[in-house]
């Protein structure tokens, strides 16, 4: 794909675009027509999520008014209690804040948050931000079905600034929300190009943001990655291995889009050789890496690759929060790419995830790699990585997905 297209895409959808959200619907269409300009099969494909309307949010500390956003899906109410911060949730942490409301750092976790409330806490407080930069944005957080399982209280999130000012005093604090609750539509872009056999390699990124986010870095250069792979393909067809690419809605709520596609395709999953995720890259600084959910030869075919087309990579044996972890849980082996950079040079969810932070060449480097080793592997006469996950990452899969607990 040329520079010229990549800044194309990048000034037509580098928008905010949330779950469930207009601007994530038109993202959607978007991609399907760009998928179908180059030569792929696409439809766009809605599944349902909870969607949430708050009308009112509040937290006074000692009587004055702190900047907060309600969680989405925390229910509505009125709670007052002294404030508690802790920095961990270990038994000695959690043994302070019965009858309190606690304020944590980072965010919220399934267990970590039943620990909490198991332990008499009343309500929670948790921040964003930078106490060096100089917004006071907020990001609007959800306490998540999956995660509150039925046990919900009352939680806002505010600025690490006010963070900072609220631990130094310790007030007796209220929290007042009221919010609707109901449900709603998420969307799903599926492209797809056919191979000479009925299996394919799917790819996948996600294409909403986070409610503060243009969100070019995370992902809409993990988009413009699979559209690349897409022209590419369409090319050089026809392929062993078709691709398919699904541009998955929702993730930032906890995967709900690659969850939705492999519920609701459940049938197909044995036909899907393997799993490619992209989730950023380009970012002017920083270096490429691939959290690879397989077996170790997969990771040296994978090296043995980037040593063949001079592109230097990193590799880990690792889970990622990314949608790469709904295809990996049904037992799908995957290579997750993405690029990190010093938080001083590039960072997600907030106003600072925007163009400035990527390069078009960078895009265009990146995603070439990535759409080439993809296609090498379409062309294979046997797929070279094992339809089998190591233990490791099974367990890890399990930690993931907080169905048992990291071992400490």
């Amino acid at each position: 794909m040329i520079q010229r297209e990549i800044q194309k895409i990048i000034k037509d959808a580098g928008h905010i675009r949330v779950s469930a959200s207009k601007e994530e619907k038109w993202t959607a269409e978007y991609l399907a027509e760009k998928a179908r300009a180059l030569g792929a099969e696409a439809r766009v494909e809605p599944f349902e999520v909870a969607v949430t309307k708050i009308n009112d949010a509040h937290l006074y500390a000692d009587g004055k008014e702190v900047a907060c956003k309600a969680y989405e899906c925390c229910g509505s109410g009125s709670i007052e209690a002294p404030l508690c911060y802790i920095a961990d949730f270990d038994p000695i942490s959690l043994s302070k804040v019965k009858g309190k409301i606690v304020l944590f750092d980072g965010l919220v976790s399934t267990f970590n948050y039943h620990d909490m409330l198991d332990a008499g806490a009343l309500g929670f407080i948790t921040y964003d931000g930078d106490v060096k930069w100089r917004d006071n944005d907020i990001d609007l957080r959800e306490l998540r079905e999956y995660m509150a399982k039925g046990r919900k209280v009352l939680g806002v999130n505010i600025n690490a600034k006010d963070a900072v000012k609220l631990v130094k005093n310790l007030p007796v604090v209220k929290i007042v929300i009221d919010q609707d609750e109901s449900t709603g539509h998420s969307w799903n872009t599926i492209a797809e190009i056919p191979g000479t056999t009925d299996e394919w390699i799917t790819m996948s990124c996600h294409l909403d943001s986070r409610p503060l986010a243009p969100g070019v870095w995370d992902n809409l250069t993990g988009c413009i990655t699979l559209l690349n792979t897409l022209e590419m393909a369409a090319k050089s067809a026809p392929h062993r291995y078709g691709i398919r690419a699904v541009f998955c809605g929702s993730e930032e709520r906890g995967l709900l889009g690659s969850k939705a596609y492999v519920k609701m395709h459940e049938a197909e999953l044995d036909k899907i050789a393997l799993n490619v995720n992209v989730d950023m890259i380009g970012s002017i600084m920083g270096e490429v890496v691939c959290f690879v959910n397989a077996t170790d030869p997969a990771i040296a075919y994978l090296k043995a690759f980037s040593c063949e087309k001079a592109f230097p990579i990193k590799t880990m044996p690792m889970v990622m929060a990314s949608d790469s972890s709904s295809f990996a849980d049904k037992g799908i082996p995957s290579y997750s790419f993405g690029k990190l950079a010093p938080q001083s040079c590039a960072v997600i969810h907030s106003r600072y995830d925007n163009a400035s932070i990527v390069s078009d060449k960078q895009i265009q480097e990146d995603a070439n790699f990535i759409s080439e080793f993809t296609l090498r592997i379409a062309d294979a006469a046997i797929c070279p990585v094992e339809r089998k996950l190591s233990d490791a990452i099974k367990k890890q899969l399990d930690e993931y997905f907080y169905r048992k607990r990291k071992d400490h």
